[in-house]
């Protein structure tokens, strides 16, 4: 019997499903397709924010910043689900372009205290405003209390991991 070669261009490209077939699609497993929707909003995102000078790290932290102010950058690194070795360069680059400054922590000399500037409120109301369209593309048909389960599975699903909430 004769084996058959599937080191082949045709054979290797047989094997691999589009997205949504096989366990590309409801035959997969969970975290990957939780994994694969975020890849594919993480790409429609980044695209959206580079027309307008932003990463969606700058993004994230920006938001956290006028969501949660004062925040020290181990917080925001937390919060914005970032090392913190990858948060001091967003937080060196948002710095230099003017968008957030720090300050010392008024009791904890060692913290500092990062802020949003007004330039910094003022590309974030843009960068929300440009990304609206692909938030609302994750929830085409679903009604209100739809949209709450999902949201409430997403957060149980982070609550569950100890370590992504520290």
């Amino acid at each position: 019997m004769r084996k058959k070669n599937l080191n082949t261009p045709d054979a290797i490209l047989a094997t691999v499903p589009a997205i949504g077939e096989g366990k590309r699609g409801e035959q997969g497993h969970i975290g990957y397709l939780l994994g694969q929707a975020y890849a594919a909003h993480r790409i429609r995102m980044e695209k959206v924010l580079a027309g307008l000078g932003l990463t969606l790290p700058q993004f994230s932290v920006l938001t956290m910043l006028a969501a949660y102010p004062g925040a020290s950058g181990a917080d925001l690194a937390r919060l914005a689900l970032l090392t913190p070795q990858t948060m001091s360069v967003i937080v060196n680059n948002l710095e230099r372009d003017g968008m957030v400054r720090r300050k010392p922590h008024p009791v904890h000399g060692r913290i500092q205290v990062i802020e949003i500037t007004p330039e910094g409120k003022e590309l974030l109301a843009r960068c929300k405003k440009a990304a609206h369209p692909v938030e609302q593309s994750l929830l085409p048909d679903l009604n209100a209390e739809e949209e709450k389960v999902i949201r409430r599975w997403l957060v149980d699903v982070a609550r569950t991991t100890p370590e992504a909430g520290d």
